[in-house]
């Protein structure tokens, strides 16, 4: 089976691996160059093809229809998506033989577009997952190929929880790769009406306002937590990027609660949020300019 990858991020290097693994012939692979203005941390798609002597480009959203021509003419069996950043063309998927797949960072239909991870967190969810489904050119909305669950625990941060889907996209490709090697693509109705559509963040979005609850507000900081630009507050004059929260410690005596806002009380940084409950902020700094 020969195939094409689209891939970005530790997904799309765990992903890459399992295909290389299972004997897929990987023909090209589209990725990205790394932006200077966002904080890398994650794993390099362009190293590991370098490592295994696989070409790849990175091209632009505007000149992906340039690669018509020479995807057509390498006509690859499948055509998959770990991860990638723009939007393919229809005209692209189409040069896939057999189907043209994606891996997204949620248990669809639930969490389809940007950012799911991050959007899960937000929303105070317990669960989430990796989904395998087939593209079509409305976004993660074709048949479910494959899926599994992981635990989203009431403390850990998006990193965590996207390491957790990293392994969970390895084992949804683990699971289905003898079918599609076999040419048979398993697949289930991605029922969109029972899910949901979420757009993408900016930095400006992590701002904490403290009328919120202390659910929200905690639920925020773990969604945006370092490496993410952080969620962040004035306090003293100063921006400060809220790094971990805790709604666990007890409240101090003679707390004001009727004020919303950072209280400093016995060397503890606390946040009063709009439901009179609290949030110990256990790591901030000042933001970067």
């Amino acid at each position: 089976m020969h195939a094409v990858v689209f891939a970005y991020h530790d997904v799309g290097v765990n992903c890459l691996k399992a295909l290389l693994n299972a004997g897929i012939q990987v023909d090209l692979v589209v990725t990205h160059q790394d932006d200077p203005n966002e904080n890398v941390w994650f794993g390099s798609v362009a190293k590991l093809c370098e490592e295994k002597n696989i070409s790849y480009i990175t091209p632009s959203a505007n000149e992906l229809n340039d690669l018509i021509p020479k995807l057509q003419a390498l006509s690859p069996d499948y055509l998959f998506s770990f991860y990638y950043r723009h939007m393919i063309p229809a005209q692209i998927l189409a040069c896939a033989k057999i189907a043209a797949l994606n891996m997204h960072g949620s248990l669809l239909p639930k969490y389809r577009g940007r950012a799911p991870v991050n959007w899960a967190i937000l929303n105070g969810e317990s669960e989430t997952g990796a989904t395998l489904h087939i593209m079509e050119a409305k976004p993660d909305a074709g048949d479910i190929v494959g899926q599994v669950a992981v635990t989203i625990g009431a403390d850990e941060t998006a990193t965590e929880v996207f390491g957790k889907v990293s392994q969970a996209a390895v084992k949804v490709i683990e699971a289905v790769l003898p079918s599609l090697i076999a040419g048979k693509v398993p697949r289930k109705p991605n029922e969109l009406k029972k899910g949901s559509y979420f757009g993408g963040r900016k930095p400006a979005d992590g701002q904490i306002h403290w009328n919120q609850t202390a659910a929200q507000v905690h639920n925020l900081v773990r969604a945006v937590a370092p490496p993410y630009p952080g969620a962040f507050t004035e306090y003293a004059g100063k921006t400060m990027i809220v790094a971990k929260t805790s709604l666990n410690q007890p409240i101090p005596e003679h707390l004001n609660l009727g004020v919303c806002g950072i209280q400093v009380v016995d060397n503890q940084v606390l946040g009063i949020c709009g439901d009179r409950q609290v949030v110990e902020i256990l790591e901030w700094f000042p933001a970067s300019k």
